[in-house]
């Protein structure tokens, strides 16, 4: 691996920090289900390193870091850790079951980071970042070192400390903007400074991790990799602690709209980024805003009449990039109630989704179900039907009537019935709303009492039949869980949204305790 990694000059490696970083985001919470879900899919869409999760930071994430180690073939797997032993132990742990495991151990550098956080003198922190790296080379031959808070470190102390843990065994070296401080050409001048002052920094990979709090992490990136930094730390839909980090699919794009400029290689799975995005789009219940390079709703629309006279005759005037090359399909004929099973999975694979026999029959009879509510059914339908198939958890509540009293005069009414274990359980309540009140009947039922607080409802697809999707989040025993629920009808969405969300509570408390 080693080797491999230090030969081709031109290759950049993307490290993908969405399960890491990306679940710091505000609000993100996943299970290890989703967290696996999210890996595989990584894997599919070819990135070189997946950072899985920081495994002393919680039993849950231990399990999650382990999981994925265990189960995704093909990238390198890392753990995150602090510079000490009991971190790394426990890292460790987590990463030993991956074909490729990184221990990735991490130390601020920035005099602002040591007075306040550390209250460590240099000497103090440069003996710890070498016997932390040394710790960890008697574990793995991989081990990543992180200099948090780099892009404001002194530049002496910081090439120190670099080609003291490059000696002690770190093979690869990241230089980390981790407040987003930074701009452009100060951070292309800083990767290159570092590696002018570090004579031993040929033996190592130089790395990036840049934040996004002045809009600038792809920007940032990318300078860094015209000077000589080959890795690059980003995550899917740009997610992360603060205002994010660098966008993965953005870096890409970037990288290979601009080839001739940048003259560097990236070995990934085009037509899996739309797929990535929605995904984890899906599962953190962030929404990727219209107007999001690459992946955004609007990133391939033309609604200007000159720019759409110049896309019809020669897309190239307009576009520079095709949405088929990211995985948006070209095709969206539309299904109907008449549509049979072939068409129906035929569709389904186009959209790069392959169900087994049985996801695929309960898919189908929801299509039907739908397609009667609709006339027509979209791909967007389709895969807002289907995300429930491929991701689901086993449920123990399920929906089975939902009547509702409700208007401007009288004390909204809700009478739910669900079913547990083929059994069919009722109880009516009252509430603000008729949401609120048929979540109360739904606590009543379950004795699992929820707070909510988030609640978007996003329209599927287009027209007075479109399909809702109904995003919450639940705080349930002091966590939150993300829910989602679909329906034509918007309270019953809501309301499967809720249940969702209680069924994944449900789900990893039983889990936790077998």
């Amino acid at each position: 691996m080693e080797e491999l990694w230090m030969g081709d000059k031109k290759r950049i490696y993307l490290f993908d920090t969405t399960l890491r970083d990306g679940e710091q985001s505000p609000g993100v919470s996943l299970n290890v289900e989703e967290k696996l879900e999210i890996a595989g899919q990584l894997a599919r869409l070819g990135v070189d390193v997946i950072e899985a999760g920081f495994p002393i930071a919680s039993p849950g994430d231990f399990a999650a870091v382990k999981t994925i180690a265990e189960n995704i073939k093909g990238p390198v797997i890392a753990g995150l850790c602090r510079a000490t032993r009991g971190d790394i132990d426990r890292t460790w742990e987590a990463v030993k079951g991956a074909e490729s495991p990184r221990i990735h151990t991490f130390l601020a550098t920035s005099d602002i980071h040591l007075k306040y956080k550390l209250q460590k003198s240099r000497e103090e922190v440069l003996l710890q970042a070498v016997e932390a790296v040394k710790y960890a080379r008697k574990f793995c031959s991989d081990v990543e070192f992180s200099a948090e808070d780099a892009s404001r470190s002194d530049l002496d102390f910081l090439a120190q400390v670099i080609e003291a843990v490059i000696e002690a065994g770190a093979g690869v070296i990241n230089l980390p903007d981790t407040v987003g401080y930074a701009v452009p050409e100060e951070y292309g001048h800083f990767i290159r400074s570092v590696m002018e002052r570090v004579p031993n920094i040929d033996r190592a990979i130089v790395s990036v991790h840049c934040h996004n709090d002045l809009g600038m992490a792809v920007a940032n990136s990318l300078a860094a990799i015209c000077n000589g930094a080959r890795q690059v730390e980003c995550a899917v839909n740009g997610i992360g602690e603060r205002a994010g980090n660098a966008s993965l699919e953005e870096i890409i794009m970037a990288l290979y709209t601009r080839q001739a400029f940048y003259d560097k290689e990236i070995n990934i799975n085009y037509n899996e980024i739309y797929r990535s995005s929605r995904l984890v789009s899906s599962l953190t219940g962030m929404e990727v805003q219209a107007n999001k390079a690459i992946v955004g709703k609007n990133a391939f629309l033309h609604e200007s009449g000159i720019h759409q006279d110049g896309v019809l005759k020669e897309r190239s005037t307009y576009e520079i990039m095709s949405p088929e090359l990211i995985g948006i399909s070209s095709s969206n004929l539309v299904l109907g109630k008449h549509s049979g099973r072939h068409a129906f999975k035929e569709r389904l694979e186009e959209l790069g989704y392959r169900l087994g026999d049985e996801e695929l029959e309960k898919a189908f009879l929801d299509f039907k179900e739908l397609a009667d509510k609709k006339k027509e059914v979209t791909n967007d339908d389709l895969e807002a039907l289907v995300k429930d198939k491929v991701w689901a958890i086993p449920e123990r509540f399920t929906l089975n009537y939902l009547q509702i009293c409700s208007g401007t005069s009288i004390v909204p009414t809700a009478t739910v019935k669900l079913a547990i274990e083929k059994m069919v359980f009722e109880a009516a309540s009252t509430g603000d709303g008729p949401v609120d009140a048929a979540c109360h009947a739904v606590d009543k039922i379950t004795d699992i009492y929820g707070k909510m607080h988030e609640f978007k409802i996003n329209a599927v697809s287009s027209g007075k039949d479109a399909l809702g999707e109904v995003i919450s989040r639940i705080e349930i025993g002091g966590k939150i869980y993300n829910g989602r629920g679909l329906s034509t009808d918007i309270i019953e969405a809501s309301v499967k949204s809720y249940i969702n969300a209680i069924n994944k509570y449900y789900y990893e408390k039983h889990r936790a305790m077998a």
